[in-house]
């Protein structure tokens, strides 16, 4: 007869995840459209080039079933900025479950993005058709920071 044992190991995370959200910004947004179709016509309207990075699509696994949460990201050029774009939900679960009512969440990360720089983005995002709402977020009001790390 053998005996399993099951070993939890729980991981203090909160240092990985303040320096993973230092100098960041966060953009929620809502939208009735695919992801692939919200990243080109965000490549139309900024000029940018988004891709899918599967090397970094997040995976969550609940009650025994995997969920993948795609990642779009661009680096600017001649910069230190990178843009990422997370797909909040998979489904029925969510990446973010407080923030349940946004498709997207469009990450700034690696560079200062001064207020007015983050509101021009905001007015970007809200010109795209099929978006229905855009909103900036504070990282603070994140409960489920863990999530968004790769």
């Amino acid at each position: 007869m053998s005996l399993t044992t099951k070993i939890k190991l729980d991981f203090d995370t909160s240092a990985l995840e303040q320096d993973f959200f230092e100098e960041t910004r966060l953009l929620g947004i809502t939208a009735s459209i695919k992801n692939y179709q919200f990243c080109w016509q965000l490549n139309k309207a900024t000029g940018y080039n988004f891709r899918l990075n599967t090397s970094i699509e997040i995976q969550k696994k609940k009650r025994n079933r995997d969920y993948f949460f795609p990642v779009y990201d661009y680096r600017e050029n001649n910069a230190f900025l990178t843009h990422y774009i997370y797909h909040n939900h998979c489904d029925g679960e969510y990446l973010l479950p407080e923030f349940k009512h946004m498709d997207f969440l469009w990450l700034m990360k690696g560079d200062t993005v001064s207020n007015e720089r983050c509101g021009e983005y905001l007015h970007i995002a809200k010109t795209i058709s099929g978006v229905q709402m855009v909103a900036e977020l504070t990282i603070e009001k994140i409960t489920n920071k863990e999530n968004m790390v790769f």
